[in-house]
């Protein structure tokens, strides 16, 4: 579903990504997991076509970000990590207006918002300005925009930051549903029990380089440890 080949990504004389390269198949859901600055975040913006890698090629469901974008995009969900959106929208006019951008006929768009709304209990406040939300019901009307179009391929840049534990749970728990439906998830992260927890694979980026990628068990098998070990611990081990 996603194909990230030889990525590099300079600014000026500092290179942020450095040919970093990994396959995400539909069905999986692969965690980045990295320090500060290491290129997490520069990877998902170049993916999300917001960003002009300076070398590499990225496709998403056979389509190069770069020649075929508008069919990237079509199947593309993305949320950021900070959840900006224009104030003096209200919830709901902020997924409809997602909706038609996405080409969704007005009756679908209308049922899949109330199906969100109510997946992520927003019914009642959805009429509610931007400027009025928390940094939670702002996070999940965020998550609801990217999975509004019923994309193939998910990107995901610390979804948990801002929500309650319940609402962190049910994100989880989402996740896990659109990978068995056949999605596909690229999950930025640095809460790690959630990496361990819902990834097919994880990849650990350090000063803009992929150094090792596997699941949780070749990891653990990597640092010579054992698959009881905390994960925090396995990234310390590898991040030396």
């Amino acid at each position: 579903m996603l194909k990230v080949k030889n990525l590099k990504k300079t600014f000026g004389a500092v290179t942020a990504v450095d040919n970093v390269s990994f396959n995400i198949n539909a069905g999986e859901i692969y965690s980045l997991i990295g320090p500060n600055g290491s290129g997490k975040t520069t990877i998902v913006k170049i993916i999300a076509g917001l960003l002009q890698a300076s070398q590499g090629e990225v496709e998403i469901g056979h389509n190069n970000i770069n020649t075929k974008t508008e069919e990237a995009k079509s199947i593309t969900g993305y949320i950021p990590d900070d959840p900006v959106i224009w104030p003096n929208l209200s919830g709901e006019e902020y997924l409809d207006f997602t909706g038609a951008l996405y080409n969704i006929d007005e009756i679908e768009r209308q049922k899949r918002i109330q199906e969100l709304l109510g997946l992520f209990n927003l019914k009642g406040v959805e009429k509610s300005y931007f400027q009025d939300y928390s940094r939670g019901n702002k996070q999940k009307f965020t998550i609801m925009s990217a999975l509004l179009h019923r994309p193939k391929l998910l990107l995901i840049d610390e979804p948990i930051v801002g929500l309650d534990p319940v609402s962190a749970e049910l994100m989880q728990a989402e996740l896990k549903k659109f990978a068995n439906a056949g999605g596909a998830v690229l999950l930025v992260t640095h809460t790690l029990d959630v990496a361990k927890k819902i990834s097919n694979r994880i990849g650990i980026l350090k000063k803009g380089r992929l150094i090792t990628s596997g699941s949780y068990h070749d990891l653990a098998n990597e640092a010579k440890t054992n698959d009881n070990e905390n994960l925090n611990n396995i990234y310390k081990i590898l991040t030396r």
